[in-house]
Protein backbone atom coordinates (compact mmCIF):
# COMPACT_ATOMS: atom_id res chain seq x y z
CA UNK A 1 0.00 0.00 0.00
CA UNK A 2 1.36 3.41 -0.83
CA UNK A 3 0.07 6.47 0.82
CA UNK A 4 0.20 10.10 -0.14
CA UNK A 5 1.11 12.93 1.75
CA UNK A 6 2.19 17.02 1.03
CA UNK A 7 4.85 16.24 4.48
CA UNK A 8 6.10 13.97 5.98
CA UNK A 9 7.46 14.47 9.44
CA UNK A 10 9.89 12.02 10.64
CA UNK A 11 10.10 12.08 14.69
CA UNK A 12 7.18 12.80 16.76
CA UNK A 13 9.16 15.10 19.66
CA UNK A 14 8.96 18.83 20.21
CA UNK A 15 9.99 20.29 17.05
CA UNK A 16 8.11 17.33 14.80
CA UNK A 17 5.35 17.86 16.67
CA UNK A 18 5.32 21.44 16.29
CA UNK A 19 6.13 21.75 12.18
CA UNK A 20 3.56 18.72 11.58
CA UNK A 21 0.65 20.98 13.38
CA UNK A 22 1.79 24.00 11.38
CA UNK A 23 1.77 22.42 8.05
CA UNK A 24 -1.18 21.15 8.97
CA UNK A 25 -2.51 24.56 10.10
CA UNK A 26 -1.88 25.60 6.50
CA UNK A 27 -4.14 23.07 4.96
CA UNK A 28 -0.94 20.28 3.59
CA UNK A 29 -1.66 17.11 4.11
CA UNK A 30 0.98 16.04 6.91
CA UNK A 31 1.68 12.50 8.28
CA UNK A 32 3.77 12.17 11.30
CA UNK A 33 5.93 9.09 11.94
CA UNK A 34 7.76 7.79 14.94
CA UNK A 35 9.47 4.69 15.49
CA UNK A 36 8.21 5.22 19.49
CA UNK A 37 5.01 4.10 20.81
CA UNK A 38 5.19 6.96 22.79
CA UNK A 39 5.02 10.42 21.97
CA UNK A 40 7.42 13.44 23.02
CA UNK A 41 9.34 11.14 25.95
CA UNK A 42 11.93 13.75 25.80
CA UNK A 43 9.59 16.15 26.71
CA UNK A 44 7.86 14.15 29.75
CA UNK A 45 11.42 13.36 31.58
CA UNK A 46 12.32 17.37 31.05
CA UNK A 47 12.72 19.64 33.97
CA UNK A 48 12.33 17.02 36.51
CA UNK A 49 8.68 16.14 34.80
CA UNK A 50 7.30 19.32 34.64
CA UNK A 51 8.59 20.41 31.53
CA UNK A 52 11.21 23.68 31.02
CA UNK A 53 9.74 24.50 27.90
CA UNK A 54 10.95 28.29 27.03
CA UNK A 55 13.15 30.95 28.46
CA UNK A 56 11.74 34.46 28.43
CA UNK A 57 15.35 35.69 27.96
CA UNK A 58 16.17 33.69 24.98
CA UNK A 59 18.52 35.25 22.35
CA UNK A 60 20.78 34.15 19.86
CA UNK A 61 23.84 34.44 22.24
CA UNK A 62 22.00 31.25 24.35
CA UNK A 63 23.25 29.01 21.40
CA UNK A 64 26.44 27.11 19.99
CA UNK A 65 26.64 25.98 16.58
CA UNK A 66 29.72 26.48 13.97
CA UNK A 67 27.66 29.22 12.44
CA UNK A 68 26.32 31.20 15.22
CA UNK A 69 24.07 33.51 13.16
CA UNK A 70 22.45 30.86 11.90
CA UNK A 71 19.67 30.09 14.55
CA UNK A 72 18.53 34.06 14.52
CA UNK A 73 15.75 33.99 11.90
CA UNK A 74 13.88 31.57 13.47
CA UNK A 75 13.82 32.72 16.58
CA UNK A 76 12.80 35.87 15.68
CA UNK A 77 9.85 34.43 13.60
CA UNK A 78 9.07 32.18 16.70
CA UNK A 79 9.51 33.73 19.87
CA UNK A 80 8.73 32.74 23.52
CA UNK A 81 5.95 34.82 23.73
CA UNK A 82 4.38 33.39 20.94
CA UNK A 83 4.86 29.43 22.45
CA UNK A 84 3.25 31.26 26.01
CA UNK A 85 0.51 31.87 24.13
CA UNK A 86 0.06 28.22 22.73
CA UNK A 87 0.26 27.14 26.86
CA UNK A 88 -1.99 29.67 27.87
CA UNK A 89 -4.54 29.10 25.63
CA UNK A 90 -4.61 25.33 26.29
CA UNK A 91 -5.24 26.81 29.63
CA UNK A 92 -1.77 25.55 31.55
CA UNK A 93 -0.57 27.14 34.23
CA UNK A 94 3.21 27.98 34.62
CA UNK A 95 5.76 29.59 36.32
CA UNK A 96 9.29 31.02 36.20
CA UNK A 97 11.56 29.32 38.40
CA UNK A 98 14.56 31.27 38.00
CA UNK A 99 16.54 33.37 34.98
CA UNK A 100 13.89 33.42 32.92
CA UNK A 101 12.78 29.64 32.91
CA UNK A 102 9.49 28.65 32.65
CA UNK A 103 7.92 25.28 33.49
CA UNK A 104 4.39 23.75 34.08
CA UNK A 105 2.97 23.71 37.43
CA UNK A 106 2.12 20.07 36.99
CA UNK A 107 3.39 18.06 34.64
CA UNK A 108 5.22 17.60 31.35
CA UNK A 109 2.46 15.52 29.58
CA UNK A 110 0.27 18.85 29.45
CA UNK A 111 2.76 19.84 26.74
CA UNK A 112 2.95 16.90 24.85
CA UNK A 113 -1.13 16.84 25.13
CA UNK A 114 -1.21 20.02 23.70
CA UNK A 115 0.72 19.32 20.61
CA UNK A 116 -0.75 16.17 20.43
CA UNK A 117 -3.54 18.62 20.44
CA UNK A 118 -2.76 20.62 18.19
CA UNK A 119 -1.34 17.81 15.22
CA UNK A 120 -4.91 16.39 15.54
CA UNK A 121 -6.98 20.27 15.56
CA UNK A 122 -4.74 19.85 12.19
CA UNK A 123 -5.73 17.10 10.32
CA UNK A 124 -1.88 15.30 10.90
CA UNK A 125 -1.77 11.57 10.12
CA UNK A 126 -0.50 9.40 13.03
CA UNK A 127 2.04 6.79 11.79
CA UNK A 128 3.58 5.17 15.63
CA UNK A 129 5.09 3.15 15.87
CA UNK A 130 6.56 2.92 12.91
CA UNK A 131 10.50 2.80 11.43
CA UNK A 132 11.60 4.22 8.01
CA UNK A 133 14.00 1.59 6.62
CA UNK A 134 14.58 3.78 3.10
CA UNK A 135 14.47 7.38 2.12
CA UNK A 136 14.53 7.40 -1.80
CA UNK A 137 14.10 10.70 -3.81
CA UNK A 138 12.51 10.20 -6.63
CA UNK A 139 11.86 13.09 -9.07
CA UNK A 140 10.29 16.04 -7.16
CA UNK A 141 8.84 13.38 -4.41
CA UNK A 142 10.30 11.49 -1.50
CA UNK A 143 9.02 7.53 -0.98
CA UNK A 144 9.93 6.27 2.36
CA UNK A 145 9.65 2.59 2.79
CA UNK A 146 8.50 2.12 6.59
CA UNK A 147 7.00 -0.76 8.64
CA UNK A 148 3.35 0.39 7.65
CA UNK A 149 3.80 0.55 4.12
CA UNK A 150 5.28 3.29 1.69
CA UNK A 151 4.87 6.81 2.13
CA UNK A 152 4.98 9.45 -0.20
CA UNK A 153 5.34 12.97 0.37
CA UNK A 154 6.27 16.51 -1.57
CA UNK A 155 8.21 17.67 1.34
CA UNK A 156 10.22 15.71 4.04
CA UNK A 157 11.27 17.06 7.06
CA UNK A 158 14.11 15.15 9.55
CA UNK A 159 13.10 15.34 13.30
CA UNK A 160 14.37 12.68 14.77
CA UNK A 161 16.78 14.27 17.64
CA UNK A 162 20.56 13.86 18.42
CA UNK A 163 22.16 11.08 20.30
CA UNK A 164 21.07 12.20 23.89
CA UNK A 165 19.38 9.70 26.10
CA UNK A 166 19.80 6.77 23.66
CA UNK A 167 17.24 4.44 26.50
CA UNK A 168 14.16 6.69 25.07
CA UNK A 169 15.07 5.78 21.81
CA UNK A 170 17.82 8.53 20.38
CA UNK A 171 19.35 7.15 17.27
CA UNK A 172 22.07 8.37 14.73
CA UNK A 173 19.30 8.20 11.85
CA UNK A 174 19.15 11.64 11.25
CA UNK A 175 22.95 11.98 10.53
CA UNK A 176 22.77 9.13 8.32
CA UNK A 177 19.72 10.66 6.37
CA UNK A 178 21.84 13.80 6.10
CA UNK A 179 24.81 11.86 5.01
CA UNK A 180 22.58 10.32 2.72
CA UNK A 181 21.40 13.61 0.60
CA UNK A 182 25.10 15.15 0.70
CA UNK A 183 24.99 17.27 4.00
CA UNK A 184 27.83 17.87 6.19
CA UNK A 185 27.83 16.52 9.40
CA UNK A 186 29.02 18.53 12.48
CA UNK A 187 31.08 15.71 14.39
CA UNK A 188 28.43 15.16 17.74
CA UNK A 189 29.12 14.98 21.41
CA UNK A 190 27.45 14.83 24.49
CA UNK A 191 26.62 18.31 25.84
CA UNK A 192 24.89 19.95 29.34
CA UNK A 193 26.22 16.70 30.44
CA UNK A 194 27.69 16.07 34.15
CA UNK A 195 31.58 15.58 33.90
CA UNK A 196 33.90 13.18 35.47
CA UNK A 197 37.23 12.41 37.67
CA UNK A 198 40.05 10.10 37.36
CA UNK A 199 40.84 7.74 39.75
CA UNK A 200 43.52 10.00 41.55
CA UNK A 201 40.81 12.97 42.00
CA UNK A 202 38.15 10.83 42.60
CA UNK A 203 40.07 9.85 45.86
CA UNK A 204 40.30 13.96 46.93
CA UNK A 205 36.85 14.96 45.97
CA UNK A 206 34.59 11.49 45.93
CA UNK A 207 33.98 12.46 50.20
CA UNK A 208 32.39 15.43 48.29
CA UNK A 209 29.35 14.10 46.90
CA UNK A 210 26.39 15.46 47.14
CA UNK A 211 27.89 18.85 48.60
CA UNK A 212 26.86 22.06 46.18
CA UNK A 213 28.12 25.46 46.28
CA UNK A 214 27.56 28.65 43.89
CA UNK A 215 30.36 29.24 41.80
CA UNK A 216 31.53 31.41 38.69
CA UNK A 217 33.02 28.39 36.20
CA UNK A 218 34.81 29.19 32.99
CA UNK A 219 36.43 27.11 30.13
CA UNK A 220 36.70 28.19 26.50
CA UNK A 221 34.58 31.19 25.71
CA UNK A 222 31.79 29.97 28.28
CA UNK A 223 31.67 31.78 31.34
CA UNK A 224 28.75 30.62 33.99
CA UNK A 225 28.03 31.70 37.80
CA UNK A 226 25.32 28.35 38.95
CA UNK A 227 25.69 26.15 41.47
CA UNK A 228 27.96 23.17 41.48
CA UNK A 229 27.35 19.69 42.72
CA UNK A 230 30.26 17.16 43.79
CA UNK A 231 29.26 13.40 42.66
CA UNK A 232 30.23 10.36 43.15
CA UNK A 233 31.50 10.15 39.71
CA UNK A 234 33.01 13.53 39.39
CA UNK A 235 30.96 17.31 38.91
CA UNK A 236 27.39 18.20 38.16
CA UNK A 237 24.88 20.78 38.79
CA UNK A 238 24.07 23.60 36.39
CA UNK A 239 27.37 24.93 36.34
CA UNK A 240 29.05 22.29 35.05
CA UNK A 241 26.40 21.20 32.88
CA UNK A 242 26.54 24.75 30.95
CA UNK A 243 30.21 24.70 31.13
CA UNK A 244 30.77 21.03 29.79
CA UNK A 245 28.68 22.58 26.12
CA UNK A 246 32.58 24.40 25.80
CA UNK A 247 34.72 22.53 27.71
CA UNK A 248 37.53 20.56 25.18
CA UNK A 249 38.54 17.18 26.69
CA UNK A 250 41.88 17.64 27.79
CA UNK A 251 41.69 20.97 29.19
CA UNK A 252 41.19 22.62 32.82
CA UNK A 253 38.36 24.38 34.29
CA UNK A 254 38.66 27.50 36.32
CA UNK A 255 36.48 27.63 38.65
CA UNK A 256 36.06 30.16 40.91
CA UNK A 257 34.64 28.74 44.63
CA UNK A 258 34.05 32.24 46.18
CA UNK A 259 32.80 33.96 43.52
CA UNK A 260 32.06 37.08 45.91
CA UNK A 261 34.95 37.00 48.10
CA UNK A 262 39.07 38.05 47.57
CA UNK A 263 40.41 35.17 49.37
CA UNK A 264 43.51 36.84 49.96
CA UNK A 265 41.63 40.10 51.16
CA UNK A 266 39.60 37.29 53.72
CA UNK A 267 42.62 35.94 54.83
CA UNK A 268 44.26 38.74 55.53
CA UNK A 269 41.47 40.13 57.89
CA UNK A 270 42.10 37.12 59.62
CA UNK A 271 45.49 37.12 59.67
CA UNK A 272 46.56 37.38 63.42
CA UNK A 273 43.31 35.10 64.57
CA UNK A 274 43.77 31.39 65.60
CA UNK A 275 41.15 30.75 64.29
CA UNK A 276 41.78 27.57 61.54
CA UNK A 277 41.45 28.23 57.82
CA UNK A 278 38.64 25.60 57.82
CA UNK A 279 36.48 28.04 60.35
CA UNK A 280 37.11 31.18 58.17
CA UNK A 281 36.16 29.78 54.91
CA UNK A 282 33.20 27.98 56.56
CA UNK A 283 31.70 31.26 56.75
CA UNK A 284 30.94 31.29 53.04
CA UNK A 285 31.20 27.90 51.96
CA UNK A 286 29.72 24.70 53.06
CA UNK A 287 30.99 23.60 56.26
CA UNK A 288 32.35 19.84 54.48
CA UNK A 289 34.13 22.13 51.64
CA UNK A 290 35.64 23.97 53.89
CA UNK A 291 37.32 21.35 56.10
CA UNK A 292 38.36 18.88 53.32
CA UNK A 293 39.59 21.49 50.77
CA UNK A 294 41.75 22.63 53.88
CA UNK A 295 42.83 19.21 55.25
CA UNK A 296 43.68 18.17 51.28
CA UNK A 297 45.92 21.04 51.43
CA UNK A 298 47.65 20.71 54.94
CA UNK A 299 46.29 24.13 55.89
CA UNK A 300 44.83 22.63 59.27
CA UNK A 301 47.17 24.77 61.88
CA UNK A 302 45.68 28.46 62.98
CA UNK A 303 45.41 31.28 61.12
CA UNK A 304 48.42 33.02 62.75
CA UNK A 305 50.56 30.25 62.03
CA UNK A 306 50.73 29.96 58.85
CA UNK A 307 53.12 31.11 56.48
CA UNK A 308 52.00 33.51 53.77
CA UNK A 309 53.32 31.21 51.17
CA UNK A 310 50.46 28.69 52.73
CA UNK A 311 47.74 31.20 52.64
CA UNK A 312 48.43 32.27 49.13
CA UNK A 313 49.03 29.01 47.71
CA UNK A 314 45.15 28.38 49.43
CA UNK A 315 43.24 31.46 48.68
CA UNK A 316 44.63 31.00 45.00
CA UNK A 317 43.49 27.71 44.71
CA UNK A 318 39.72 28.56 46.00
CA UNK A 319 39.44 31.32 43.45
CA UNK A 320 41.05 29.57 40.71
CA UNK A 321 40.44 26.19 40.95
CA UNK A 322 41.79 24.17 37.97
CA UNK A 323 41.10 20.89 37.72
CA UNK A 324 41.09 18.46 34.79
CA UNK A 325 37.89 15.91 34.00
CA UNK A 326 39.11 12.70 32.97
CA UNK A 327 35.38 13.27 30.83
CA UNK A 328 31.48 13.47 30.58
CA UNK A 329 29.12 10.52 31.69
CA UNK A 330 28.01 10.16 28.09
CA UNK A 331 25.31 10.21 25.98
CA UNK A 332 23.26 8.59 28.70
CA UNK A 333 23.05 11.82 30.89
CA UNK A 334 23.46 14.80 28.42
CA UNK A 335 20.27 16.47 28.04
CA UNK A 336 21.11 17.67 25.00
CA UNK A 337 23.51 16.04 21.29
CA UNK A 338 26.05 19.43 20.62
CA UNK A 339 26.83 19.47 16.83
CA UNK A 340 24.92 17.78 14.47
CA UNK A 341 23.42 18.33 10.79
CA UNK A 342 25.84 21.39 9.71
CA UNK A 343 24.09 24.86 9.06
CA UNK A 344 26.06 25.63 5.63
CA UNK A 345 23.84 23.64 3.51
CA UNK A 346 20.14 24.77 5.26
CA UNK A 347 18.70 27.95 4.85
CA UNK A 348 18.26 29.81 7.98
CA UNK A 349 14.72 30.98 7.05
CA UNK A 350 12.97 27.51 6.63
CA UNK A 351 15.38 25.30 7.88
CA UNK A 352 15.15 23.31 3.71
CA UNK A 353 17.91 22.13 2.38
CA UNK A 354 19.58 23.87 -0.48
CA UNK A 355 20.34 21.40 -2.89
CA UNK A 356 17.28 19.39 -2.25
CA UNK A 357 14.39 21.04 -2.22
CA UNK A 358 11.58 19.68 -0.04
CA UNK A 359 13.60 18.57 2.50
CA UNK A 360 13.97 19.78 5.86
CA UNK A 361 15.94 19.26 9.06
CA UNK A 362 14.62 20.84 12.41
CA UNK A 363 15.68 20.39 15.86
CA UNK A 364 18.27 18.81 17.83
CA UNK A 365 19.65 16.97 15.13
CA UNK A 366 20.93 20.46 13.36
CA UNK A 367 24.25 21.84 14.28
CA UNK A 368 22.07 24.33 17.03
CA UNK A 369 22.74 23.90 20.67
CA UNK A 370 21.31 26.02 23.51
CA UNK A 371 22.20 26.70 26.84
CA UNK A 372 20.36 24.82 29.61
CA UNK A 373 17.26 26.66 30.81
CA UNK A 374 14.57 26.18 28.27
CA UNK A 375 16.43 27.35 25.23
CA UNK A 376 16.78 23.79 23.66
CA UNK A 377 13.30 23.29 23.48
CA UNK A 378 12.79 27.29 21.93
CA UNK A 379 14.90 26.32 19.09
CA UNK A 380 12.67 23.24 18.56
CA UNK A 381 9.40 25.15 18.57
CA UNK A 382 11.35 28.03 16.44
CA UNK A 383 12.84 25.20 13.90
CA UNK A 384 9.70 23.40 13.80
CA UNK A 385 7.78 26.33 13.08
CA UNK A 386 9.16 27.67 10.43
CA UNK A 387 9.81 24.23 8.27
CA UNK A 388 6.12 24.09 9.15
CA UNK A 389 5.65 27.69 7.57
CA UNK A 390 7.55 26.51 4.49
CA UNK A 391 7.05 22.85 3.67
Amino acid sequence: MTARFDVAVIGAGAAGMMCAATAGRRGRRVVLIDHAAKLGEKIRISGGGRCNFTNIRCTPENFLSRNPHFCRSALARYQPKDFIALVEKHGIRYHEKKLGQLFCDESATQIIDMLKRECDDAGVAWRTPCSVTKIERRGDTFALDTSSGTVECEALVIATGGLSVPKIGATPFGYKVAEQFGLGVVPPRPALVPLTFDATELARFGDLAGVSVDVEVKAGTGSFRENLLFTHRGLSGPAILQISSYWTPGTPLHIDLLPDVSTEELFAAHRRSRALPATVLGEHLPKRLAHHWCEAAEATRPMIEMSDKALHSLATGLNDWQIKPSGTTGYQKAEVTLGGVDTEGLSSKTMEVRDVPGLYFIGEVVDVTGHLGGYNFQWAWASGFVAGSAA
